[in-house]
């Protein structure tokens, strides 16, 4: 009750007030760095089950670029492989199925 009423009279006062839960599912949206729309179609293509080479032929792109782009899209998302990465992106709403 007494965090209720410390929190009515800080909001009162003009500052602002975000419950703790929310804080933190919003940090960890958004707390990592943001993907790139070319790491999200290499993402995307992951999640519908290309492959590595099928993935640089669909984009037009080295098979070589593709696996940078996992590798950056894995350590921004902390994913330990591809399909980790597929459903840290799912779980964060940064992928539909």
């Amino acid at each position: 009750m007494q965090e209720l009423v410390i929190m009515i009279r800080s909001v009162h006062s003009g500052e602002k007030h975000v419950p703790h839960k929310f804080a933190a599912r919003v940090a960890e949206r958004f707390g990592e760095d943001r993907l790139t729309d070319r790491e999200l179609d290499v993402l995307k293509l992951i999640r519908d089950g290309r492959r590595n080479k099928q993935i640089a032929s669909d984009l037009k792109i080295a098979e070589a670029t593709v696996n940078f782009h996992i590798k950056n899209l894995s350590q921004k998302l902390q994913a330990n492989d591809r399909t980790h990465a597929v459903m840290i992106a799912l779980r964060r709403g940064l992928l539909e199925i």
